[in-house]
């Protein structure tokens, strides 16, 4: 440090003013000092605001994200801004102990995903390799971990191609990434994203689509200080078989049943950039109602997933004919219509109902039509008697020359006529309505 000596009076000139004493250097800041000490309470109320809690409180939301992330399927998250996709993310990743990456898929180049080439000593014998960017090389080291790949709908359609093999295969350039990790995306409507673009049809049929909303309720305790707790589906080992079994039998009946159902994609653009349809999103499906299944998940849960993943349409009647599956064997019923035990819910008594009498037209037989009578009978008394309309009508066509009425008609003719005389005069009464506005 240089040291300045004062000059005496005797040097300088009588009518030179008088030089000014010099200021001390100021010692330079370490950098543990703050130049000012309230510095130091902001940061301690700000621990204090970002210290919160978890509770385990029913989230269908985010049941079903970690039901589609312990099964190992991409899975994207559609939300306005500020609907709290990101902060979940990152719960969940806290919660199920992996190392979130978190790669901005706008702001990349479609080299970032496919992999930047590099030229080696002889390109001629040894190729030229794709290096994979730090953070893949990253996620290898680590072995396992969830990568986020946030604002998906801002990516330009060359970024979304590239992102192709990333998501369903795993792999970037000559790099694969360990089974360990899990991908999950989000992205904003096109209406409200920045500079937004729709999801190209191959990519989007890759990912299961979760509609992310808020919840009141969740929001209130969760700025209270109290969240809730992602935690990954319990699975039984025992039901693993019969919860494949099961799986299968529902996608396939439903698309033995209906063929257009398998591959559909849909003319509408905005459409085409959602869950739709396709044998590879059919295969997602039935993964995710195994899933579902061996952890005892709800319908709600499931059908977010299912809906998710091939559309709103055949997502609806697939899980219809879910319901069906569990519903009781027609020909178990009439082998014992006295001890049958027929639905509660009106659809689905409906559907046994309409089984029973198609097992009767498939192989007519007088008893079998008796029993029929008798299962009739029985919904009538336990139940609304509008449902046995259709059903007994169908089932009287049936009756053979030879056959006597069976008495258990009537106790069930009375009902289905009331039920006829409420129908008509309900219809008269709309009539009536229409013709007076």
């Amino acid at each position: 440090m240089t040291t300045y000596e004062p000059i005496g009076d005797d040097h300088i000139c009588p009518h030179a003013p008088r030089s000014l004493p010099l200021t001390p250097a100021t010692p330079p800041l370490t950098p543990h000092t703050h130049p000012h000490p309230q510095l130091d309470v902001a940061g301690e109320l700000l621990a204090l605001l970002r210290d919160t809690t978890t509770e385990p409180r029913p989230d269908t939301q985010l049941e079903a994200l970690s039901l589609a992330v312990a099964a190992d399927l991409p899975v994207l998250l559609w939300g306005e801004p500020g609907i709290g996709k990101t902060a979940a993310l990152t719960q969940l990743a806290a919660a199920l102990d992996l190392p979130l990456t978190t790669v901005i898929a706008s702001v990349h180049e479609p080299s970032d995903f496919s992999g930047l080439p590099i030229v080696g000593d002889d390109p001629a014998e040894q190729g030229v390799p794709m290096a994979p960017p730090d953070w893949a090389v990253r996620l290898v080291r680590a072995g396992r971990g969830l990568l986020f790949l946030d604002e998906l709908s801002t990516a330009p359609p060359a970024v979304q191609a590239a992102l192709l093999r990333l998501v369903r295969e795993r792999r970037i350039g000559a790099l694969q990434l360990p089974p360990a990790v899990r991908i999950v995306a989000a992205a904003n409507p096109r209406s409200s994203a920045a500079d937004g673009w729709e999801l190209s049809p191959p990519l989007a049929n890759r990912f299961v689509h979760l509609q992310w909303t808020h919840d009141h309720e969740v929001v209130v305790r969760g700025l209270g200080g109290t969240w809730p707790r992602a935690t990954l589906p319990r699975l039984a080992p025992h039901m693993l078989p019969e919860a494949v079994g099961f799986a299968r039998r529902a996608v396939c009946g439903l698309l033995a049943a209906r063929p257009k159902f398998v591959h559909q994609l849909p003319s509408n653009e905005t459409r085409r950039g959602g869950p739709w349809p396709s044998p590879r999103s059919w295969e997602m499906t039935l993964c995710l109602i195994a899933f579902a299944t061996a952890a005892g998940a709800s319908r709600d849960v499931l059908s977010l997933l299912v809906r998710g993943t091939v559309g709103d349409g055949p997502g609806l009647e697939l899980l219809a004919s879910l319901d069906r599956l569990d519903l009781p064997d027609p020909e178990v019923l009439l082998a014992d219509p006295a001890g049958a035990e027929l639905p509660e819910r009106g659809d689905l008594r409906q559907a046994v109902l309409d089984g029973v009498v198609a097992a009767v037209r498939q192989r007519p037989d007088r008893a079998r039509w008796d029993a029929a009578w008798a299962l009739m009978a029985r919904a009538v008394e336990s139940g609304a008697p509008d449902l046995v309309v259709v059903p007994a009508t169908t089932l009287a066509s049936l009756r053979r020359e030879d056959w006597d009425v069976p008495a258990s008609i009537e106790r069930l003719a009375g009902a289905v006529s009331l039920s006829r005389r409420a129908d008509h005069a309900a219809a008269r009464a709309r009539a009536t309505a229409k013709a007076s506005r």
